[in-house]
């Protein structure tokens, strides 16, 4: 799959997806045809997102794919496994050909009313892609420490002590299990990479994971002031993101702004009340739940709050789902200034409020992965530890 998908990558790179023909004359756009726009108006920070998001983090996630699949396939662990692994985990968010894919298509609809619309090779091969990328993004990383784990058993090897599970204090917490028992509690630590659980030396600085090199945090440090700086920055930029234009269009010397809202009345008022909606749902409502469901984590695990902790990891989890579907109306405005350059017939340009909404997507993104989930559970955790030693 991940061969597949590096080869359709390529494919979706070099050919037009779409084409306009109006008044006698042509317009396609590639993907770099997109990049290439939106860097000659002057928005090379969205410029550089979009290429980002859509070519190089894809690819390099494929290619770091491949790096450790092929020798683990051959029986042996690459050079730097560890590190690739960890490049590739960090990269597996950052990949949204799925949201583009989404892009084009509200693209194609948008454009229709003003040319005739030829869809081109690049279009199959990107919706071949999202396909082929789902399935891919469906491995587990995880499943890679153990195969790497196994290679060296063989090889004869042996696992750090920590990592056994005829360990001492692996044996102790397994025989007296406890219901809701908090590895804090009982002195391990689970690695944010390897997903390696070993005890924790609070006396040692810096402690690495035995298995990854990564080191080792009981929680993230500062996660609730970390997560309430960038979920203030990606408030105060919504504002103009809103406001501001997200596109500049002249057309037979008239000019005229659309914000986000003004695209979502125009699918509306053209009858296309489904794309509006979606248009809608992903540009206005996603942002917004995004920002108040982080402010109601970040809040509650600021008062150490026992309030719903099951209903609040439901509420991360879905921020985690669908924070890089905002980046849908960024991927619009790229598609659409490539497209439309028909000389003194229409223009199109990309306005200050896309590069204000692509910072409030990428704000809360981070802001998302900064905040520590188990946050949630400590006072739950403590307060039965309290009630279990009285």
């Amino acid at each position: 799959m991940a061969v597949a998908a590096l080869i359709t990558l390529g494919i979706a790179q070099c050919f037009p997806i779409i084409a306009l023909n109006a008044q006698g004359m042509t317009s396609q756009a590639t993907l770099f045809d997109a990049v290439s726009s939106l860097w000659a108006g002057h928005m090379r920070v969205v410029a550089a997102v979009v290429l980002f998001t859509t070519t190089l983090f894809p690819s390099m996630e494929l290619v770091a794919l491949l790096y450790v699949l092929l020798p683990l396939r051959a029986g042996t662990v690459p050079p730097g496994f560890r590190h690739v692994i960890r490049f590739l985990q960090w990269l597996r968010p950052w990949g949204m050909i799925e949201v583009f894919m989404l892009g084009v298509l509200v693209t194609t609809v948008k454009m229709i009313s003003l040319a005739r619309v030829i869809p081109g090779a690049g279009l199959f091969a990107f919706a071949a892609l999202t396909v082929l990328l789902a399935l891919v993004s469906r491995f587990d990383p995880h499943r890679l420490w153990h195969a790497c784990d196994e290679i060296r058993a063989g090889d004869g090897a042996t696992p750090p002590a920590e990592l056994r599970a005829d360990s001492p204090q692996n044996e102790a917490v397994v025989a007296d299990p406890v219901k809701g028992v908090c590895a804090k509690h009982v002195g391990l630590v689970a690695c944010h990479t390897c997903g390696s659980v070993q005890p924790f030396q609070r006396g040692e600085a810096h402690q690495r994971c035995h298995r990854c090199h990564s080191t080792l945090h009981e929680r993230r440090p500062a996660s609730v002031s970390r997560t309430t700086a960038l979920l203030l920055a990606a408030a105060l930029l919504y504002i103009p993101a809103n406001l501001l234009p997200v596109m500049h269009s002249t057309s037979l010397g008239r000019s005229e702004d659309d914000t986000i809202l003004s695209g979502v009345a125009y699918f509306w008022t053209s009858g296309d009340w489904g794309l509006a909606a979606v248009v809608f749902i992903a540009s206005v409502v996603v942002p917004m739940l995004k920002l108040a469901i982080l402010a109601v984590l970040v809040f509650a695990a600021h008062r150490r709050s026992t309030w719903r902790p099951h209903e609040r990891t439901r509420l991360y989890r879905l921020v985690e789902r669908i924070g890089r579907w905002s980046m849908l109306d960024v991927f619009v405005v790229a598609l659409t200034v490539a497209l439309v350059h028909f000389g003194s017939f229409a223009v199109i340009t990309a306005g200050p409020g896309a590069l204000a909404f692509g910072a409030v997507v990428i704000l809360t993104m981070i802001a998302s992965m900064q905040f520590d989930p188990r946050l949630i559970w400590d006072p739950i955790a403590d307060a039965d530890a309290a009630q279990s030693d009285s």
